[in-house]
Formats: C-alpha cells, sequence, structure tokens
C-alpha cells in the first residue's frame, strides 16, 4: 500500500494487520494528519516497477531491497556525514522537479525531470560527472524512490552514494525546519503539500506575480492542465501555466 487514511484506531488496526502477513513484518509506515478525503477509493495495480524508471531489467531485488543500493542513513547519521566532509556532500534530489519547487534539502542538486523515466537520461548526460567521486546523498519523499535511484547511479560510475533511510518525512520528523530541510513537503493527495512546523517557509515562485508560495493549481486550459505554482493573490479560475495557454483560454 501506498497510502492508506481513516480514523486513528482504524488505521491502526490497518497497520497491525497488515504486518501480521510475514512478509510484510518489517515494514515501515509514515504517520501524518490528513483531512479525511485525501484517498477517495481505493486502487490496487499490478506494476514491473514499484517506480517506474523504466530499468526493470537493471534491477535487482532481494529480501533487503534493491541490490546494490546506496548506504541508508538516519537522520542523525546524515548530520554526521555532513559535518565529516561539509559542502563535499551532495544532495541529489530523487523526485520529479516540480516536487523540489516548493521543499528540497538546502543546496540540493534537482535534476530536469518531470516523470522518473527521466532519471536514466539525465544520470547519463555527463551534467553530472563532477560529482561521481563526491559524497552523494540521495532523497525522496518517502525512501522508495531513492532506494532505486541510488542503485543507478552507483551502476553509472558514483562512487560514494547514500539513501536517506525513511526519506524526507522521516526526516521531518526528526527535525522539522531546524535542520538542512527548506520549505514545504509535495504530496500525492488533496492536501498537495505539508508542513514540518510553523517555521516552514514557501520557498516556491508564483508563476504570476514571482512571490513567494507553495500553492499549486492545475492550468485553467484544459488541454495543457499542468501544475503550476499560484500563490493566492494571483489565484482565479482562469489562471494558467503560460502566456500562451492564457491566449488558447482567451478564445475558447
Amino acid at each position: 500500500a501506498r497510502a492508506a487514511r481513516g480514523q486513528i484506531d482504524e488505521v491502526k488496526a490497518y497497520v497491525k494487520a497488515t504486518k501480521g502477513y510475514l512478509p510484510f513484518k518489517g515494514m515501515p509506515f509514515k504517520w501524518s494528519d490528513g483531512t479525511g478525503k485525501d484517498f477517495p477509493r481505493l486502487s490496487v495495480k499490478v506494476r514491473d516497477e514499484i517506480v517506474a524508471f523504466k530499468a526493470g531489467d537493471e534491477l535487482k531485488v532481494d529480501e533487503s531491497g534493491v541490490v546494490g543500493a546506496g548506504t541508508r542513513l538516519k537522520p542523525e547519521e546524515l548530520h554526521e556525514l555532513v559535518k565529516k566532509y561539509g559542502d563535499e556532500v551532495v544532495f541529489f534530489d530523487g523526485r520529479n522537479a516540480y516536487e523540489a519547487a516548493v521543499g528540497k534539502f538546502k543546496n540540493a542538486i534537482v535534476p530536469d525531470t518531470r516523470t522518473s523515466k527521466d532519471f536514466i537520461h539525465e544520470l547519463e548526460s555527463g551534467k553530472y560527472d563532477d560529482i561521481k567521486a563526491k559524497p552523494v546523498v540521495t532523497y525522496c519523499t518517502g525512501g522508495i524512490r531513492c532506494e532505486v535511484l541510488s542503485s543507478l547511479m552507483k551502476n553509472r560510475g558514483f562512487k560514494d552514494v547514500y539513501q536517506m533511510d525513511g526519506g524526507i518525512v522521516k526526516y521531518g520528523e526528526k527535525y522539522k525546519d531546524d535542520g538542512l530541510w527548506e520549505g514545504s513537503l509535495y504530496i500525492f493527495d488533496d492536501r498537495m503539500n505539508m508542513r514540518f512546523s510553523e517555521k516552514s517557509k514557501d520557498i516556491g515562485i508564483c508563476a504570476h506575480c514571482g512571490g513567494n508560495t507553495s500553492n499549486y493549481e492545475n492550468c485553467a486550459y484544459m488541454p495543457c492542465n499542468n501544475l503550476v505554482l499560484i500563490c493566492e493573490n494571483c489565484k482565479t479560475d482562469k489562471a494558467t501555466c503560460s502566456e500562451e495557454c492564457a491566449q488558447h483560454l482567451a478564445v475558447l
């Protein structure tokens, strides 16, 4: 299950039942407050890959996870690594670029990706050859995508690769906004993003006025429908992601 919602007693019962199945006994669960409308229906799908990097033939999995993945780092171990190596440590975002627009680790590399399928091309583009000998920390929302990504990076010559154990969620639970994270966390439900504390700052840039925001909307021109950062002041029923879409919308 990617995510589940419900009353706290119901969710605890679900977790208990899931862990009662031996292969899922050690499955980690991440908790957060929701609205009760985050997941309106159950969806069960069979996929060749849990994350669609289009690298199924390359990846190998055993009972411990992805074979050859990066070294797992707990939040406190990440801080120890940064303390030891300082600015040599490179944070590498394993999410889509639009997710990183509202929150990321400070000074992180954000690859030019719109879907996970774009990562292999990015890694093989030569853009990141200068960091192949540096300690690279991959991270993602919950720790799944960066497990796969760290393996793909090692297979392509990155020498010292780590993965954030439990992802951004576990880091935020530990350090909230008093650590190396900045902004809010993009999530794939009706909430769109979550904040770790009241100190959280908006780092996203409104496409219309250039002000800071974490608010995503879909482009009002339906054939486009792309996500676009639009602040509350600029949000209208006809807010689009570009001038081109605005012109198309005007003639409808």
